[in-house]
């Protein structure tokens, strides 16, 4: 039979553990790279789409789409390029959730007259209209 004592002492240390691998997850979802060959992909489709782990928004920006979206991305908190420059015509953005740290990739990719982005998550499988939210309050800045 096992006594009170050592029920209470298996109790921390169950609590310790879940404690430790919730701290290792926490850690590897902040600091696993993120590969642009994966990544940073051309945004494909001519109609919007609605994804349960993010969102394809196609809007006709006119040339300078990409650079006023560039503009933009740059004052959004805890977003960095990934890959691409304005000048290449595509770019990749990081963004990170505030509290957990959980990245998010963001592909806006000129074509002609066109601007194509693809928001998604990387871990999980609903991010809860985060990509969506992000993507139409980008496009709703660069109306004048």
């Amino acid at each position: 039979m096992v006594s009170r004592k050592d029920g209470i002492g298996m109790k921390k240390t169950v609590l310790w553990l879940i404690v430790g691998v919730v701290v290792l997850l926490g850690t590897y979802i902040r600091l696993a790279p993120s590969d642009p060959a994966r990544w940073h992909v051309v945004p494909i489709g001519e109609v919007e789409q609605e994804l349960k782990g993010g969102v394809i928004r196609v809007v006709e920006t006119g040339p300078d789409g990409l650079a006023r979206l560039a503009a933009v991305a740059r004052e959004t908190p805890r977003t960095k390029v990934l890959a691409g420059s304005v000048d290449d015509g595509m770019v990749t953005y990081i963004t990170r959730t505030k509290v957990f740290g959980f990245p998010d990739y963001t592909t806006v990719q000129q074509d002609g007259d066109t601007l194509r982005i693809y928001g998604r998550l990387r871990f999980g499988r609903s991010d809860f209209g985060v990509n969506r939210n992000r993507v139409d309050g980008w496009l709703a800045l660069l109306q004048p």
